[in-house]
């Protein structure tokens, strides 16, 4: 199973024509259904996605039927444990504490890959890799 990041849940939704390609890639991996997400993920996305100074918005309801829908998929939970760990992978990494519980959450529901444009693709965070899905060669 492969962790996906919000930008994943993003693209999938996009209207944007210039980002068709990703729009296409994202909803593949979507379909394939051996996708992790976490509640951090699916509130990240809810926000961004309603966001009104989005060009491509979607509505409360649209949103959070996406939301319930997603939920198909294993979704972590945000625990003091993953909070904790994620406190560490913040310090051991120099990265934010939101990248951190990303990398933590997919950890907890034991992915050892994080599907996202926005982290240090192809950095190793003890054994969690992040790896971008829309670069050439896609998902693996």
């Amino acid at each position: 199973m492969q962790f996906a990041d919000t930008n994943i849940l993003l693209y999938a939704i996009s209207r944007n024509p210039a980002e068709k390609r990703k729009a296409l890639q994202a909803n593949a991996i979507l379909a394939g259904g051996d996708v992790g997400l976490s509640v951090q993920v699916l509130q990240e996305f809810y926000v961004q996605a309603t966001r009104s100074s989005r060009s491509d918005a979607i509505t409360h309801d649209q949103a959070t039927g996406l939301v319930e829908a997603w939920r198909r998929f294993p979704v972590q939970d945000l625990t003091v444990e993953v909070m904790i760990a994620a406190f560490e992978t913040r310090r051991r990494f120099r990265i934010s504490y939101w990248d951190a519980a990303i990398i933590e959450a997919s950890r907890a529901l034991g992915c050892e890959v994080v599907l996202s444009e926005d982290l240090d693709v192809g950095t190793d965070y003890a054994g969690v890799r992040v790896r971008n899905p829309f670069v050439e060669g896609g998902p693996s």
